[in-house]
């Protein structure tokens, strides 16, 4: 994370005070939503997708793609994302979570079975993103 980024931190009532259920439940809760239930699923926009709590830029559309997993499926993060890769073994499963780099804010996952140039599948929920046109106000 870049040295100027400060870390956002809230205690669980003001989270639960900023976002709807199903947003604290994935992005606080690490949950995951259902398939194919999500706004950006097959969102086709231009323009950029960042934190539902933080706001922190996160993924350009231009790196978004249809895999049909039922997800919001990106090849890549935008270069000053940051996105924080941790291991997850719940359920029973060898993942790579992913995180927000300034507000901890669980994202979804990655996957190395995505398209070129990077192979990579970030595969996030949509509960965990706001989409937005324009980002030349944020840091």
């Amino acid at each position: 994370m870049a040295d100027t980024m400060k870390k956002i931190t809230r205690s669980k009532q003001d989270w639960q005070a900023q976002l709807d259920a199903e947003q604290y439940r994935v992005t606080r809760e690490a949950g995951t939503e259902a398939p194919f239930s999500g706004e950006y699923c097959d969102h086709t926009e231009e323009g950029y997708y960042l934190c539902v709590c933080c706001e922190h830029p996160l993924f350009g559309s231009g790196s978004k793609y249809h895999s049909g997993c039922g997800w919001p499926s990106f090849h890549g993060e935008l270069d000053t994302a940051e996105v924080v890769q941790r291991p997850d073994t719940s359920h029973g499963m060898h993942r790579i979570e992913l995180l927000c780099p300034a507000c901890d804010a669980h994202l979804g996952h990655i996957f190395p079975d995505g398209p070129p140039p990077t192979g990579q599948r970030y595969c996030i929920n949509s509960a965990s993103l706001k989409f937005a046109d324009d980002i030349s106000h944020k840091k």
